[in-house]
């Protein structure tokens, strides 16, 4: 699907964490068996809006994550639809073990949702940054892995993920989401498929999550620059689109990758070693780098490390010029 190449306009929209929360509960009513398991987080998780309807379904572990994996795991084996959530930090860096050993190994249907991903969480500081969680779970044999770019996209990942029989790892952030889908027509979700909002030639620029936006407002800075950009919303890490990444690098020749995530292990690792077996070309990454950040704001933090517009922009131009 090939959305409409019209500027793209910057409106904030809800945090991807509460289209999540409001997903949830809404899938709650539709099925009986979605149960929730949280870290004693629920009030940012959003999991508390769930539990307020669904009481009898929602359990709440304390600040235990490696318990909080071997509940949910416990639960999926009787058949429920276990969904656990915590901050992607803990879930993933804390409960890694249980996740192979009692999700990924056995090959149980638990959802595994991380709240407070990357370093757009702000002031909360790097213990509260997950910026190798994308990486750690997609380590996880048979887990798919989702990115959605905002409230749309991710009250979608979350009906796609809890109908999709398998472990999942669903990423949502705390800061309001730049709307980039108006309509569920406009956002035709589905795992393992990219979803490109807009044509080019000369570069495609290959992205999820918050950095969504920065690509579409990369897509109009390059195309006043005689540049014409692909724009591939990636939202699917795992299982990737590899027909439609080799699509890209075979017809506009060059690629960037943008992620909000450390520069190893993420978006753009995949990205690299699928076309470096499929149609290698040149590449360009925007991401974190190989460090921790520290606090701030998120735009003074998003700014600092290089994960703005402006750094999309300068990654292509390169890719141009080289």
């Amino acid at each position: 699907m090939v959305a409409t190449a019209e500027k793209y306009e910057l409106k904030m929209g809800k945090a991807t964490r509460d289209a999540f929360g409001e997903a949830l509960r809404e899938e709650g009513k539709r099925n009986d068996r979605i149960v929730v398991v949280d870290g004693d987080v629920s009030n940012s998780t959003r999991t508390e809006w769930f539990g307020q309807d669904h009481p009898d379904r929602f359990f709440n572990v304390g600040i235990a994550e490696s318990n909080l994996v071997g509940v949910a795991s416990g639960l999926a084996a009787t058949g429920k639809v276990p969904v656990a959530a915590s901050f992607a930090c803990f879930l993933l860096c804390n409960a890694f073990d249980q996740f192979r050993m009692s999700v990924a190994f056995p090959a149980l249907n638990v959802k595994a949702v991380g709240s407070h991903a990357g370093i757009s969480i702000g002031e909360d500081g790097p213990s509260q940054m997950a910026i190798e969680d994308v990486g750690l779970a997609c380590l996880l044999p048979g887990f798919s892995v989702l990115v959605p770019a905002d409230e749309m996209a991710t009250r979608l990942a979350v009906r796609a993920m809890l109908d999709h029989q398998g472990p999942t790892y669903l990423r949502v952030g705390r800061p309001k989401a730049p709307v980039v889908y108006q309509s569920e027509a406009d956002c035709p979700f589905e795992i393992g498929k990219a979803i490109q909002l807009r044509d080019g030639d000369d570069v495609t620029i290959v992205v999820n999550g918050l950095l969504v936006a920065a690509a579409l407002q990369a897509h109009d800075q390059l195309g006043e620059r005689g540049i014409s950009a692909r724009v591939l919303d990636l939202h699917t890490v795992k299982p990737l689109d590899e027909d439609a990444l080799e699509r890209a690098a075979r017809e506009t020749g060059r690629i960037v990758v943008a992620e909000e995530h450390l520069s190893h292990g993420g978006l753009g690792s995949v990205v690299a070693m699928s076309l470096a077996q499929r149609h290698p070309c040149p590449m360009a990454f925007v991401n974190v780098g190989d460090t921790y950040a520290e606090s701030g704001t998120a735009d003074e933090l998003m700014e600092k490390y290089g994960l703005t517009t402006a750094d999309v922009v300068r990654a292509a131009e390169h890719l141009i010029r080289r």
